[in-house]
Order: structure tokens, then C-alpha cells, then sequence
């Protein structure tokens, strides 16, 4: 963590909910869980990312979407594309998303999150607190991310107009240890099914 970035807190207590992990489970019939959707800006994240949340309201199990560019318009609005306050935007990513898995839910974070060592600490933050984790790598090429250009950002990255912009100014590293990879022949509907069935046989969620 930088040094603008240290706990400042003090004198702060934890306080136990009088709910328990497992009465959540039971009464949800699911794990609280992060999906922690990464990949270059245009792979198809948050596409994935709310289609597989519509499948999972669709089947009554409690789920939310924790978008990249949704939380930079309020939680994380304070923060630019430094490397630094990449490092940050992810950290408070990856505390909310422990709470909302704390909480019972399935929660869909879909973040581009270019580098190793700041999904490592989302995945230690979950860790340390016995929560599940699951990477999914959307595994789309620049290329193909370039053509697509939704919002025009690469166009404008490669004009100068963007500065420190993932894949092109500023690197992505790829996953070395994610549990489910989406190749780029995937459907939207074909990815949801694949990720579907991973929580089934990991009984994240139970029927």
C-alpha cells in the first residue's frame, strides 16, 4: 500500500454480528462469495458480469454487481489512473466486496485490475476472513478489445488523449491462478453457464 494509503484509524473495535455465517448460508441457500471478473477494458466483464447476475435473481439467489466505472462515480470518485490510485481503487473494491460476501451475497466485481500483486491482496482480504474468492479471467485480446471500442477509449489512448491507459500506456498482467478462464469465443450465454456450473460443483450455491 502506498504511503497516502495507510490505516490511519484508532481506538476502532470489531463488532460481531449477532447472525452467523452458516444461519446466512441456510437461509440463503448459497456461500457468500466474490467473483472477481478481470481483463482489458472492452473484454467483456461487465457484460458477463450482469448477465450472470440476471440468471442468478432469476433463480432467487441474492446477488449484485460491483462495476468498475459505477463505483468511480461515487465511492472511488476521488481517485485517478496512477498506479497508486489503481492500487487503492482496488483495495476498497476489495473490502466492499468482502462485506458483501460477509453479508451472504453473491457479489460480481468486475474490475480491470491490471495488476498481480492488487488482486493478490483482494484475494488475501478474503482469505484472512474465510470468504470465498473466485478469479475469472476474461481472456479477450487487445486486438479484438480495440475493434470492439466501445466507449472510444482506445482510440483516444492511442491519440494521447488518455493517459496510463491499461494495454496500451500502461501494462496488464495476466492471471497466473485464476479459477475459471472465458475465452473469447465465448457467448455471453455460454460464459454464465460455465460459471453457473462452477458454483454448483462448489456448492456456492445449493439448488
Amino acid at each position: 500500500m502506498t504511503e497516502n494509503f495507510k490505516h490511519k484509524s484508532t481506538n476502532i473495535v470489531w463488532h460481531e454480528s449477532r447472525v452467523s455465517r452458516k444461519f446466512r448460508q441456510e437461509i440463503f441457500a448459497q456461500q457468500g462469495t466474490t467473483l472477481w471478473f478481470t481483463g482489458l477494458s472492452g473484454s467483456g466483464k461487465s457484460t458477463l458480469a450482469f448477465t450472470l447476475e440476471h440468471k442468478l435473481i432469476e433463480a432467487k439467489f441474492k446477488s449484485y454487481v460491483l462495476d468498475g466505472d459505477n463505483i468511480r462515480h461515487g465511492l472511488n470518485n476521488n481517485l485517478g489512473f496512477t498506479d497508486a490510485d489503481r492500487e487503492e481503487n482496488i483495495r476498497r473494491v476489495g473490502e466492499v466486496s468482502k462485506l458483501f460476501a460477509d453479508a451472504g451475497l453473491i457479489v460480481l466485481s468486475s474490475f480491470i485490475s491490471p495488476f498481480k500483486k492488487d488482486r493478490q491482496l483482494v484475494r488475501k482480504i478474503h482469505a484472512d476472513a474465510g470468504l470465498n474468492f473466485v478469479e475469472i479471467y476474461i481472456d479477450t485480446p487487445l486486438a479484438i478489445c480495440e475493434e470492439r471500442d466501445p466507449k472510444q477509449l482506445y482510440a483516444k489512448a492511442r491519440r494521447g488523449e488518455i493517459p496510463n491507459f491499461t494495454g496500451i500506456s500502461s501494462p496488464y498482467e495476466e492471471p497466473d491462478d485464476a479459477e475459471i478462464i472465458i475465452p473469447v469465443s465465448n457467448t455471453p450465454e455460454q460464459s454464465s453457464q460455465q460459471i453457473l456450473e462452477y458454483l454448483k460443483l462448489h456448492q456456492i450455491i445449493k439448488h
